[in-house]
């Protein structure tokens, strides 16, 4: 078993501030065009087709084996290279005596539901690898994410044709978005080798008979989520008699809503009612949730939808009268909520549940995140999400590098037994177990405050409560769809 941290130099390099990182997040179709805008602007750019044209495609994977090695491995010194690494610097390289380690990032980056949060995920992501880079990289190469970062508008078809496209290019995916997305191309990672990081957190990537081990988690599952959410809920308002769960159905509200079923089940809580809801670009409003909730009247309400839904919900039903109160999924969240007419209801009714520390913790990695932005606040916290599921991948990268293989099979073959401690700002995980073996069940609980970093205050430290030692995680809680 390994153990992979950021090394002391890195770090303090971090805390002296020595880092300058550009603040845009690149959606390059091919290597030469510009960077693609940040948050301020990407909404503005919505409408923009950036798909390649055949012509362009052709020609990124005509000439794969010419830019990053695809004609075979090779040894480089005592390390093994193939694709996606090349011995010549990466484009616009911190070392240009380095190598370069090629990442796919395939995100919701212009017009899709979660654009809002994966842009920040993108950004941080990159400032966390020029972090890296800054401090001489992995084994003689620097780690490039902008060639080969892709808009997917969160659409499977969009996220197949996008990785098809970079598959020939690059070495591993720093950030799949998306869990039917990523699904919609896992058994060509299987063939090829690739391993990726999700930004999305569904329970069936706990077990190898759905991710084929190629999946390094960051955190819980939803469905974890939602039982460690309700024992905090009762530990600090009460006993609950009854609860609801509200979500999208699938992978992501689905499993929350599956994991609200075993809380209730392992709690001998009968009155619980499920609300299936999707996205207003899809429903228009919420305003059917708003009374299947009014009606069932539960003491707590388990959201797994976005930020606006969540708004919707809880001021509507807050103005009514509602008298129980609302714990929000990882997703639910964004301080601009603060300057809704939502706002007083979100700070008297609402907790956010989230699996690693927030812009107020006190770890290694919460520091060095902060020093990426030269302490100021990001937009939401996405940048947090981002800069978290950067270590897993950065930690199998480096023991890849230790044991002479940063090759696709190398990397694979690394995942299993790897120990990553999220510099503390995330709970340890090691890769290669199935279940309960490699899902951690910490929460970290956050009241919505106008003064607050980003909007909320963590309520304490990490909350891990009884009902996850009972129940049998054995399974996917959920279908993906």
């Amino acid at each position: 078993m390994s153990r992979t941290t950021p090394s002391r130099a890195l770090l303090a390099l971090c805390a002296a501030g020595a880092l300058a990182l550009s603040g845009c997040t690149a959606v390059d179709e091919t290597p030469d065009e510009p960077a693609a805008p940040t948050q301020d602007d990407a909404a503005d750019d919505a409408a923009e087709d950036t798909d390649d044209t055949a012509a362009d495609t052709a020609q990124d994977t005509g000439d794969a084996a010419d830019e990053t090695g695809s004609g075979g491995d090779q040894a480089v010194g005592e390390v093994t290279i193939g694709d996606g690494v090349t011995e010549e610097a990466c484009p616009d390289g911190v070392n240009p005596d380095n190598g370069c380690i090629y990442l796919g990032v395939l995100s919701d980056l212009t017009e899709g539901p979660f654009a809002a949060l994966a842009v920040p995920i993108t950004d941080a992501q990159r400032a966390y690898w020029q972090m890296v880079n800054e401090d001489g990289g992995i084994a003689g190469y620097d780690v490039d994410i902008d060639t080969y970062t892709r808009d997917t508008k969160y659409q499977p078809a969009e996220h197949a044709a996008a990785y098809q496209q970079i598959e020939p290019n690059i070495l591993a995916i720093a950030q799949s978005l998306g869990t039917v997305n990523t699904e919609s191309v896992l058994g060509d990672m299987d063939a090829n080798d690739i391993v990726a990081v999700p930004a999305s957190w569904w329970s069936g990537y706990n077990f190898s008979e759905n991710d084929s081990g190629l999946i390094l988690e960051n955190g819980y599952s939803y469905c974890v989520e939602a039982m460690s959410g309700l024992d905090w809920f009762v530990e600090n308002h009460g006993e609950v008699q009854s609860v609801a769960a509200v979500g999208y159905p699938g992978d992501y509200g689905g499993d929350s809503a599956a994991g609200v079923g075993q809380w209730a089940e392992v709690n001998g809580v009968e009155d619980v009612t499920v609300v299936p809801t999707g996205p207003n670009q899809v429903t228009g409003t919420q305003d059917a949730v708003v009374s299947a909730v009014a009606a069932a009247s539960p003491d707590v309400v388990v959201l797994a939808v976005g930020p606006a839904e969540t708004a919707e919900i809880v001021g509507k039903l807050a103005a009514g009268g509602f008298q129980g109160r609302f714990v929000g999924s990882l997703p639910t969240w964004n301080p601009a909520l603060l300057q809704s007419g939502a706002a007083d209801a979100l700070v008297g009714l609402y907790n956010h549940l989230a699996p690693s520390e927030q812009w107020d913790g006190t770890s290694e990695g919460v520091a060095a995140m902060k020093e990426s932005l030269n302490g100021e606040e990001p937009a939401n916290g996405g940048y947090i999400i981002g800069w978290m599921m950067s270590y897993p991948m950065h930690a199998v990268l480096e023991q890849a590098a230790e044991n002479g293989e940063l090759t696709r099979e190398g990397v694979r073959a690394a995942v299993d037994g790897l120990e990553v401690d999220f510099a503390g700002m995330a709970e340890t995980i090691v890769y290669g177990g199935e279940g309960k073996e490699v899902v951690p069940s910490g929460v970290v609980v956050s009241t919505p405050n106008p003064d607050a970093p980003l909007g909320v205050e963590s309520a304490g430290g990490w909350f891990e409560g009884p009902t996850f030692d009972e129940v049998d995680y054995t399974e996917a809680c959920s279908a993906t769809s």
